[in-house]
C-alpha cells in the first residue's frame, strides 16, 4: 500500500504507548447460545487495530459492547484505566461511525457536525471554529449548508467521521463504514481514513469483514470465528505466519497440503498425500507422527524450469490456466491426486503452460508453514 496521502508516514505504535482501551476475557451468550467467548487484548493510543471476521464471528457484539449499547455477560471493557463495563456510552468518551452515516436528514452539513458539540455545551464561537476545523482536515468545507440528501455516498461518510472527530474523543468505533460504498470509491476512502488515522494520531477500533480492506488499514488485526479470537497480530504476521488453517485461508488465498509430521524441529519434514516429502517452517509445538497441514501461498509456489530447483519439488499436470492481465493463475493436479495453485506476474514474453501439460513447481523451506490442526492459536 501507498504512503498516506499528504506525505504523512505512519510509525510503529510504541510498546510503552498508553493503553486506551482493555478488553478482558469479555463474553456474551443469549439464551444458552455463547456469541462470544472469553475476548481478551488491548488497543494503544494511536493504534488501529481490526476485528476481522466472518458473519457471525462476534465482531459487532464485541464493538457494540465496547460502545455500551449491549451489555457483556462476563469480562470487563477498561477505557483510559477506569472501568467501563457498565457505564452508559455517553460517559465512555468515544466515538462512533455506522456504515449507514446516521446523519440527521433536515440538518444540514454544519448543524449536523455541530450537534455532539451543542449536546456537550460548548460556546457557538467555539463551535464554529471546531466544525470549520474538521471539516476543512476531511476536505469538505464547501458543503458546510448542504443536506445530507444532497451528498454523495463518500461525501456523506466523511461528514460522519467529521462529526465524530469533531469532539476529541478517546478512542472513535468504526462499524463496517465503507460498506456501502462502491469498490473504487472504498479503496480511495480507505486511503483518507488512514491518512487522518496518521496524521491525527486518532485511537480506531475498525469492523469489516473485507480481509483486503482489514490489511490494507490496520496497525493490527484481531481475526475472529464462531465468537472467538482466532488470532491477532499484524497483518504480515497474520499473513505469512497463520497461526490455525482458518487463519491461512481466510486471509488471503492458500495451498493447503495434508501431511503427517516425520521430523520435528525449526524446520520440519512433513509426508504428504502418495508419500510426497516437504520441508517447511514450523512456528509450534508439535510432535512426531501428529496430523499436520503445509500452508503455502499461491504467489510463492513457482513454475520450474528445466534444471531450476527448489527446496520443494512436485510435478503435476495443468488442469486450467487463468490470465486476469497484470496477474495469472495456474492450477496444477499432482500426482499424488492434490491440487495446487501458483501466481505470478504476467509476463508477455512468456507463454501460459496449457491444460494437460506436464510441469514441475517449486517452493522454498520460507513460504511454507507447519500448522496443527486440533487446536486454534490464541
Amino acid at each position: 500500500m501507498a504512503a498516506p496521502a499528504g506525505g504523512a508516514v505512519r510509525e510503529a505504535i510504541a510498546p510503552d504507548a498508553p493503553v486506551k482501551l482493555s478488553i478482558r476475557n469479555v463474553g456474551k451468550t443469549y439464551g444458552g447460545v455463547t456469541v462470544l467467548d472469553s475476548a481478551s487484548f488491548d488497543l494503544r493510543e494511536g493504534e488501529f487495530l481490526t476485528l476481522l471476521g466472518p458473519s457471525g464471528s462476534g465482531k459487532t457484539t464485541l464493538l457494540m459492547i465496547v460502545a455500551g449499547l449491549v451489555q457483556p455477560t462476563g469480562g470487563e471493557v477498561w477505557i483510559d484505566g477506569r472501568l467501563a463495563t457498565y457505564a452508559t456510552p455517553d460517559k465512555r468518551d468515544i466515538g462512533v461511525v455506522f456504515q449507514n452515516y446516521a446523519l440527521f436528514p433536515h440538518l444540514t452539513i454544519r448543524e449536523n457536525i455541530a450537534f455532539p458539540l451543542r449536546m456537550r455545551h460548548m460556546p457557538e464561537t467555539r463551535i464554529a471554529q471546531e466544525v470549520a476545523r474538521v471539516l476543512d482536515i476531511v476536505q469538505r468545507p464547501h458543503v458546510a449548508l448542504r443536506l445530507p440528501r444532497e451528498l454523495s455516498g463518500g461525501q456523506q461518510q466523511r461528514v460522519a467521521l467529521a462529526r465524530c472527530m469533531v469532539y476529541g474523543p478517546s478512542i472513535i468505533l468504526m462499524d463496517e463504514p465503507l460498506g456501502a460504498l462502491d469498490r473504487k470509491l472504498r479503496d480511495r476512502m480507505q486511503l483518507e481514513i488512514k491518512e487522518l488515522h496518521a496524521r491525527l494520531g486518532i485511537t480506531v477500533l475498525y469492523v469489516t469483514h473485507d480481509q483486503e480492506e482489514a490489511m490494507a488499514m490496520s496497525d493490527r488485526i484481531c481475526l475472529m470465528n464462531n465468537g472467538r479470537m482466532e488470532q491477532i497480530g499484524t497483518p504480515r504476521e497474520l499473513y505469512f505466519r497463520p497461526g490455525t488453517p482458518f487463519v491461512a485461508d481466510f486471509l488471503g488465498e492458500s495451498n493447503m497440503l495434508d501431511g503427517t509430521l516425520e521430523e520435528a524441529g525449526d524446520v520440519s519434514l512433513m509426508r504428504g498425500p502418495g508419500d510426497l516429502l516437504m520441508r517447511a517452517r514450523s512456528y509450534q509445538a508439535i510432535v512426531r507422527g501428529e496430523t499436520v497441514k503445509v500452508i503455502v501461498r499461491p504467489e510463492s509456489v513457482r513454475l520450474l524450469r528445466e534444471g531450476e530447483t527448489a527446496d520443494n519439488e512436485v510435478s503435476g499436470n495443468v488442469t486450467e490456466a487463468v490470465f486476469v492481465g497484470g496477474v495469472s493463475r495456474v492450477f496444477i493436479r499432482l500426482a499424488q491426486g492434490a491440487v495446487i495453485s501458483a501466481k505470478h506476474l504476467t509476463d508477455a514474453g512468456v507463454p501460459q503452460p496449457l491444460p494437460g501439460e506436464r510441469v514441475r513447481v517449486g517452493w522454498s523451506i520460507e513460504h511454507g508453514v507447519v500448522l496443527k490442526v486440533s487446536e486454534p492459536a490464541r
